[in-house]
């Protein structure tokens, strides 16, 4: 039976990701002893182990991360689902990410940008990181109102992913685009930093 093309790069990935190893590990094996078997889990997910559905609110990257993480005090508390094509969120920014008056802090919009990122790249199964981010501020951000952001992968040059993704203010009107370059790693990339 043929792969398909969207399994076959899920697979051509998960040969990636496991090539340094002499068998494929077990979830279990990628966590170290202090992080509770998160690391080992959320890779899993990422790396297409697990299937979030269209629709479906995806996981947190981590209960601390800035953008998405509930644990976070100071975090955005980004909350992501699945769309057809990539990702989406809607978001009002608080006192707690006030830049000017009544207005969002560039950095924390550049933040729920590089955040949404991430959440695209359990569409696509693949574990990577942010090596670039440009983001384009075409109004400004205000506390307190809704935004609907949208991101997907639209490119892969083997290691290399090309991300886009645009928020909307309620009267559909852009309020910023964002574009950036991640870069596929293995999950023991993610087990040596947390054990350093």
């Amino acid at each position: 039976m043929e792969i398909i093309e969207p399994e076959r790069e899920r697979v051509e990935v998960m040969s990636a990701i496991w090539s340094h190893r002499e068998r494929p590990a077990r979830v279990g094996e990628l966590s170290s002893s202090s992080d509770g078997g998160l690391i080992a889990r959320w890779t899993a997910h990422l790396a297409g182990e697990s299937q979030t559905a269209i629709g479906e609110e995806l996981p947190a990257h981590s209960p601390g991360c800035a953008g998405c993480g509930p644990s976070n005090p100071s975090g955005l508390h980004l909350r992501a689902t699945r769309t057809t094509s990539g990702v989406k969120a809607v978001h009002s920014f608080t006192e707690a990410q006030v830049g000017a008056p009544g207005i969002a802090h560039g950095g924390a919009v550049a933040l729920a940008f590089d955040d949404l990122f991430g959440f695209a790249l359990y569409a696509v199964g693949s574990l990577a990181v942010t090596r670039s981010l440009t983001v384009e501020y075409r109004s400004p951000f205000w506390l307190h109102r809704s935004y609907t952001f949208y991101a997907q992968v639209t490119q892969r040059e083997g290691r290399r992913l090309l991300l886009h993704a645009e928020a909307w203010d309620a009267t559909g009107q852009a309020a910023g685009l964002a574009d950036a370059v991640f870069v596929a790693v293995g999950p023991e990339h993610f087990v040596r930093e947390a054990e350093n």
